[in-house]
């Protein structure tokens, strides 16, 4: 699921920075006289309170070292890394050429294979001048529950992915039925083919062709909505998926309409307009796809 929680962070990135680094500047004193590690503990235990579960929250003087014993929730590192060199990190060099609050990519953390954010803060003395930088990291799981609720590692996210899966085992289970009943009337006959009449033909491949359809749908809502596929191409895909399941629909009509004018025309010719009728149908449904077809390569050539 880490392809898909980065493409998430990535899309609320700015909110999560703008939540981050308000605050940190809402709880630590900053281009004021005689700030103290002192004051900038007591506002860290603030942060910390009011996010909730923080990875690790740590000070760093102007030369990238570690000032401050590691506030964690993770007890192998709590309490330690004071003296700590942190100069090559990369929210170091951001804070020291940016000036300002900054959010890291996510990478992963010391404490594992989990992936977190590092939100650095710099703290100014009342002349302007650079004298700590509070570092705060946050989880990627936990960043993304904070800004964007629906997450797929939120409580949200995960009631939608059984849900998604229990629809998803649903229709795969109906299109194996459609696939079953459509090569059933084949199996019967054995290998006398002779014997198989083209209506049986004509309806198992109507049974097949819908089985094809609904298996294209269960695919591409368990890769997008469940296992989390990324997002990058999810909209050529639910296209895709779209296109084919109008194009086995229509199809499947046609080959019903084709069954239904050979079945008028030997039994009761008068009904033969009800075969038209669905015949205009189908004509209405191709000309909806075609202009379906040509609203998306145009978006494309925007």
């Amino acid at each position: 699921m880490k392809i898909k929680e980065i493409q998430e962070f990535s899309e609320i990135r700015t909110k999560a920075r703008a939540y981050l680094c308000y605050i940190m500047e809402r709880n630590l004193p900053n281009g004021l006289p005689g700030i103290t590690l002192d004051d900038l503990v007591a506002g860290m235990k603030k942060i910390s309170d009011e996010i909730g579960r923080v990875d690790a929250i740590y000070v760093l003087d102007p030369k990238g070292r570690q000032v401050t014993n590691t506030v964690s929730i993770d007890p192998k590192y709590a309490r330690t890394g004071m003296g700590e060199n942190r100069s090559n990190r990369a929210y170091y060099y951001r804070v020291i050429k940016e000036k300002r609050c900054v959010l890291t990519d996510p990478y992963p953390s010391l404490g594992g294979n989990r992936l977190v954010v590092t939100a650095a803060y710099p703290i100014f003395n009342d002349a302007g001048e650079l004298i700590y930088i509070v570092c705060v990291d946050v989880t990627l799981e936990n960043i993304l529950n904070f800004v964007h609720p629906s997450s797929i590692d939120s409580m949200i996210g995960k009631f939608n992915r059984w849900v998604y899966s229990a629809f998803s085992i649903a229709l795969f289970a109906v299109a194996l039925l459609l696939f079953v009943k459509g090569i059933d009337s084949f199996i019967t006959y054995g290998l006398e083919f002779k014997h198989i009449s083209v209506k049986d033909m004509f309806e198992s491949t109507i049974l097949l062709t819908l089985s094809l359809a609904i298996f294209d749908l269960v695919k591409a809502i368990f890769e997008e909505e469940v296992l989390g596929a990324h997002k990058k191409h999810a909209e050529d895909d639910i296209h895709k998926t779209m296109v084919r399941f109008l194009g086995s629909i229509i199809i499947a009509l046609a080959i019903e309409a084709l069954m239904l004018v050979f079945k008028f025309a030997l039994t009761d010719p008068n009904k033969l307009l009800y075969a038209v009728g669905l015949l205009l149908g189908i004509t209405a449904l191709m000309l909806g796809l075609s202009v379906y077809l040509r609203a998306i390569e145009r978006t494309r050539n925007r």
